[in-house]
């Protein structure tokens, strides 16, 4: 019994892998501008949905000193959870584009898939570079509500997750009420920058 739940339990974490890579954008045979461009892609949708279900977020992000867009997939099979992700973090006085990973995982019951998109904003230029510079964890637990009315004007919406930091999360539904970034990691993609 042992052996089969050890052996059940590697195979639903190479499937959990296969799925991670196919869903968070890692693809082994397409080229980096190939990966870049589905980035891209990616960024654009997300920000189109995200001044779709709230449109004062364009602002937000105009005045930003920059800001960073994330596709990530989570999966829970048993005991195991794992997520991973990319991204492009945008400098707006530059106009640079710096590509960046994502990765968690923990432990937990659970089954299930999580897809989301995450908008990182950030109110200062020497926030933003910090995070592209020397990455970012959020280790501790980092889940917050969203409380509409308590910011003013374009920040409604978003969640303070780090001084000067606010996320924008959204799902397929829209803008989530509460954002879920505990045990993640995200830093520099050395193979698309």
């Amino acid at each position: 019994m042992r052996l089969h739940l050890a052996r059940f339990n590697i195979l639903a974490a190479l499937a959990a892998f296969a799925i991670l890579c196919g869903h968070a954008g890692i693809s082994f045979a397409a080229s980096a501008e190939e990966q870049r461009g589905e980035i891209r892609k990616m960024r654009q949708q997300t920000l189109t949905h995200l001044y779709k279900v709230h449109p004062a977020a364009k602002t937000h992000l105009q005045k930003a000193a920059g800001y960073a867009v994330f596709s990530n997939v989570g999966i829970n099979l048993i005991f195991l959870s794992a997520a991973g992700g990319s991204g492009v973090a945008h400098d707006n006085k530059t106009g640079r584009d710096i590509f960046m990973k994502m990765v968690s995982g923990g432990l937990g019951i659970g089954l299930g898939v999580k897809d989301f998109r995450g908008v990182f904003v950030f109110a200062s230029h020497d926030g933003l570079k910090r995070f592209i510079d020397s990455g970012w964890e959020a280790s501790a637990q980092a889940d917050a509500a969203a409380k509409a009315g308590g910011k003013g004007g374009a920040a409604a919406g978003a969640i303070t997750v780090a001084p000067g930091v606010d996320l924008y999360q959204l799902t397929e539904n829209g803008l989530a009420l509460q954002a879920t970034i505990q045990g993640t990691k995200y830093y520099k993609n050395d193979d698309l920058n």
